[in-house]
């Protein structure tokens, strides 16, 4: 009888598989590709997966939160768009100022934190819209996602605004090494997802703000009765998602030393099956970051692998839909599962 308790009631192996199908499914893809495509495992093609892993692991980690707290983001994708031209317009044509007849050049680092400081506010924008004027997020997101999409193709008339080096006069060079820079040999957009990814799940499990997104995403009405100010718990949710969103502009802008208003188009659609791939539910109050984590570089390493052994980009997307589907399928089980083995559990309390 004590040694069912250390085990956590009605523990199996089948539980157990389960709650790290995560890790399973990507050492099984890794094993897969590495088997059927030559080079996989080479050191360039790994650094290559690691980059374009890291910018779903950034996104994620926005996303995360969000799901978390019982919502959902479609606008990441356009304000990924979106804050890459106006990077890539500050950089080219600066800001004008009509009135007084000037055109102002910003150095690069103030260029990124005034794109970042815009992804915010438009994560501001979706949070208001739900909290204060009860818009649902399905909507409210999907009206933010068309506009920022909007307003990035408005930016430049839906034109390029290309070699993004700056001008040494104007003292706004260096973008390029945002998207293309290293540090110890390892690119450095996966040491920025490193750093986002380890601030994230500090927060989530060692702070209060962690435990609220959590309890807010479980049971908003609970959570308000307890004293969560749930508003602000969501409103922080969709500006870090837009944060991350912004972030990830600039260094898609960098690495192409262009930008484009298409850029960022579905990402959201990817940022959502790398979080739910990860186990985080779709019902908010459930999930971690560690998983999330873990579903953007299966869905790196998927991207990257079909390419290499030449599957068609239509074949790819399908392959990506039937994951996702597979993923909510196995999350569902699961929560059955562990709601039968609570549920029996209590039932083995009342008896004693």
């Amino acid at each position: 009888m004590v040694t069912k308790k250390k085990l956590g009631g009605d523990f199996s192996v089948g539980m157990l598989l389960l709650k790290l199908r995560t890790l399973i499914a990507f050492f099984g893809v890794l094993i897969v590709f590495a088997i059927i495509a030559p080079n996989f495992m080479s050191v360039a093609n790994l650094i290559a997966m690691a980059k374009h892993s890291a910018i779903w692991a950034i996104l994620a980690m926005g996303m995360t939160f969000v799901i978390l707290g019982d919502g959902i983001d479609l606008s990441i994708g356009s304000v990924v768009g979106f804050c890459g031209m106006i990077a890539g317009g500050l950089l080219v044509e600066g800001l004008r100022l009509p009135m007084f007849d000037a055109v102002i050049f910003f150095h690069t680092p103030m260029i990124i934190l005034i794109v970042l400081l815009i992804g915010v506010a438009l994560g501001a924008v979706n949070g208001l819209l739900i909290t204060r004027l009860n818009v649902t997020p399905f909507i409210a997101t999907l009206g933010v996602m068309y506009m920022a999409r909007g307003f990035a193709m408005l930016r430049s008339g839906g034109k390029t605004f290309p070699n993004l080096v700056g001008d040494p006069a104007l003292g706004n060079t260096g973008f390029p090494i945002l998207g293309a820079g290293t540090i110890l040999g390892i690119p450095l957009v996966v040491w920025i997802a490193i750093v986002l990814v380890l601030i994230s799940a500090y927060v989530s499990k060692k702070t209060p703000l962690g435990r609220h997104v959590f309890a807010v995403g479980g049971n908003a009405d609970a959570a308000k009765l307890s004293g969560i100010r749930v508003r602000w718990i969501k409103m922080f949710t969709y500006m870090f998602s837009g944060f991350t969103a912004a972030l990830t502009g600039l260094v898609l802008t960098s690495q192409l030393v262009a930008s484009h208003p298409a850029t960022g188009e579905s990402y959201e659609l990817t940022t959502i099956a790398a979080v739910v791939l990860g186990g985080t539910s779709m019902s908010g109050g459930r999930g971690s970051i560690g998983g999330s984590v873990i579903g953007a570089l299966i869905l790196g390493v998927l991207n990257d692998g079909l390419v290499m052994v030449g599957v068609s980009s239509f074949w790819q997307t399908v392959i990506r839909g039937f994951v996702v589907v597979i993923a909510v399928v196995v999350d569902q089980f699961q929560l059955k599962k562990q709601n039968e083995a609570a549920l029996k559990q209590q039932k083995g309390s009342d008896t004693e």
